[in-house]
């Protein structure tokens, strides 16, 4: 069976679309275009890069392209298939084909705004220092397997993912390894956890106490620290 055609123009008009309801800044617009281009416009789904090869093809430092893939793969845009120090791997979805969280519903009448920042409110995909607290939280240690991981391979998961409608919230993410950040994919959290302690990845006790990690983590009891709150 052929591949299904694609519209440039049309893909154009939805990335412009999507950028817009993401709030994607001027560097991520540069990562996402350029992945677009060279899988889905010429027909392929995934592409094997380094960081540094990346940063110098669109012309950006290393640090904020490696921003803009931590939060375009928070959106969904694209997945880590492989993270590592030798090259990455990442799986690129077509913009109609992300998965966008619906518009809040406009409340009539006047609202009063928030006197300080509340941690609940917050997203924290949207600045390295958010996303650094989630790191933090877990101590250097992947939260589902704890295997202690490098700083440059971490990456964060929604427990809930994207296209379940999980939230950017410190409820909902947690710094892990590659590894398991394409292994669980979809999968709910305790069904991977579980998965984990039948590979023998993690041992009876260690399931239990990541299954009430979890439980905390839903709760609200995991808060990251974050300057100022």
């Amino acid at each position: 069976m052929k591949p299904k055609k694609i519209n440039g123009v049309e893909v154009w008009k939805d990335f412009e679309d999507l950028a817009a309801r993401l709030g994607l800044n001027v560097i991520e617009r540069a990562v996402y275009s350029h992945l677009l281009r060279h899988t889905r416009l010429e027909g392929k789904l995934r592409l094997h890069f380094t960081l540094p090869e990346l940063a110098r093809k669109v012309r950006i430092s290393r640090g904020p392209v490696r921003d803009a893939l931590d939060r375009l793969a928070g959106h969904g845009a694209l997945r880590f298939i492989e993270r590592s120090y030798h090259g990455h791997l990442v799986e690129v979805r077509l913009p109609a084909e992300v998965p966008v969280a619906r518009r809040k519903t406009e409340t009539s009448g006047p609202s009063k705004p928030p006197s300080e920042p509340s941690l609940e409110l917050m997203d924290f995909l949207r600045t390295r220092t958010l996303r650094q607290a989630i790191h933090a939280r877990e101590g250097g240690k992947c939260f589902y397997c704890l295997r202690r991981i490098p700083r440059r391979s971490r990456c964060l998961d929604h427990v809930v993912p994207r296209a379940k409608s999980g939230q950017n919230s410190y409820r909902n993410l947690v710094s892990c390894c590659a590894a398991c950040n394409w292994q669980k994919r979809d999968h709910t959290a305790p069904d991977f956890l579980r998965e984990l302690y039948r590979e023998g990845r993690l041992s009876a006790k260690d399931l239990r106490a990541r299954l009430r990690a979890l439980q905390d983590l839903k709760a609200g009891k995991l808060r990251p620290v974050v300057a100022g709150l």
